[in-house]
């Protein structure tokens, strides 16, 4: 027998459904019609009241409930969002803006980061809205978003003017708590976003325990950090692709602890430190493929750089990314700290350095196979 769609079971009545069923020859065991998620609205007045007026609808939701945000809002405490839930804007362009003198440590934080709870909070979506933190109407603050949970679905959303960082992954609560690798903040997926004007990095991941792995960032644009765009302290099992970042303040991507990493088809122009700077961890491979890295007027002089192995021997592929300097600098460096490194490097174009490529004194190059 077919699947009933769930529009069609709200409108059966117990008995009915069971007449149904039974002419088809299937017993039904327990309650026909299960409970279902419900869908809210929070609306707000453009006032002080509305972040009350959103955390009193999320405070009465359940675990499944898709909690809709009607704006303008005046953001004047920072929104705690329980897990297991979906957050979404009406439109894309449902503004929440933190309101001048609040200093709030984020616009949106998870409840667990607040809570200082030893795991992070289950599943959250958050789409279709844009966050200003407002940073010209606060001395001092935080981010636009901040995250500790797992298995979450972020898109499409606009983040700007924040403080500190444009969107925070973070498995630390406020007090310090971290997250175990048990615990996990894993398989969560970050796409379309666009990040702008954020005083430390674009995206921040901070790590405690080895919880944040095996994540998606694709397709998301950052622009104008003071710090880097992409900041990753654990990286493993990240998937980072198809991202365009620019007018970087520090880093474009700056990867720490790959491991079985994917850093493919980026595009970075203008960055103040290193296009792409990565340090890896012994044992499974990564790979830094098909980026490209151009310097226009920034002033960094190093475009992809492995600095480091953090344990036992690093394997890296740098295959196929195309570099386009300003005259100076270094195309690809390959440094191993105190750790062994093997790097297959091949297919790469380089042009306008003062030097192609720099090996640091006992790293194995290759050709591949």
């Amino acid at each position: 027998m077919a699947h009933l769609r769930p529009a069609v079971r709200r409108v059966l009545t117990v008995a009915s459904l069971t007449a149904v069923v039974a002419a088809a020859g299937v017993a039904i065991l327990g309650d026909a019609d299960p409970a279902e998620a419900a869908r809210i609205t929070a609306t707000c007045a453009n006032n002080d009241g509305d972040a009350a007026r959103i955390q009193s609808v999320i405070d009465g939701s359940d675990e499944g409930d898709e909690i809709i945000i009607d704006g303008p809002c005046l953001i004047t405490s920072t929104v705690l969002l329980a897990g297991d839930r979906t957050y979404r804007g009406e439109s894309p362009t449902t503004l929440l803006k933190q309101a001048d003198n609040r200093n709030l440590p984020a616009v949106l934080a998870s409840k667990s980061w607040a809570d200082n709870d030893a795991t992070a909070d289950g599943r959250v979506v958050l789409r279709d809205l844009t966050i200003d933190a407002n940073a010209a109407g606060n001395a001092s603050g935080g981010d636009g978003v901040l995250i500790r949970a797992w298995g979450c679905v972020i898109e499409n959303l606009h983040i700007q003017n924040a403080k500190a960082n444009g969107l925070h992954i973070t498995s630390i609560a406020r007090d310090g708590t971290t997250v175990a690798p048990t615990g996990g903040m894993v398989n969560g997926r970050i796409h379309g976003l666009f990040i702008d004007q954020s005083g430390q990095n674009g995206i921040y991941v901070e790590e405690g325990d080895n919880a944040v792995t095996d994540w998606n960032l694709t397709e998301t644009w950052i622009d104008e950090t003071g710090g880097d765009a992409i900041k990753l302290e654990n990286s493993a099992g990240w998937v980072i692709e198809r991202n365009h970042v620019y007018n970087v303040g520090g880093a474009g991507i700056n990867a720490d602890r790959l491991y079985a990493t994917s850093l493919s088809d980026n595009y970075i122009e203008d960055f103040a430190t290193y296009g792409i700077e990565a340090a890896v961890q012994g044992d499974a491979a990564s790979t830094i493929t098909g980026n490209r890295v151009f310097q226009f007027s920034g002033t960094g002089t190093t475009y992809v750089a492995i600095t480091r192995v953090n344990y036992g021997t690093g394997n890296v592929a740098v295959t196929g990314n195309v570099i386009r300097g300003n005259g100076s600098g270094t195309g690809l460096s390959y440094q191993r700290g105190g750790n062994q490194l093997t790097v297959t490097s091949t297919g790469n174009l380089v042009t306008e350095v003062t030097t192609q490529r720099s090996v640091g004194s006992g790293v194995n190059v290759t050709a591949g196979v």
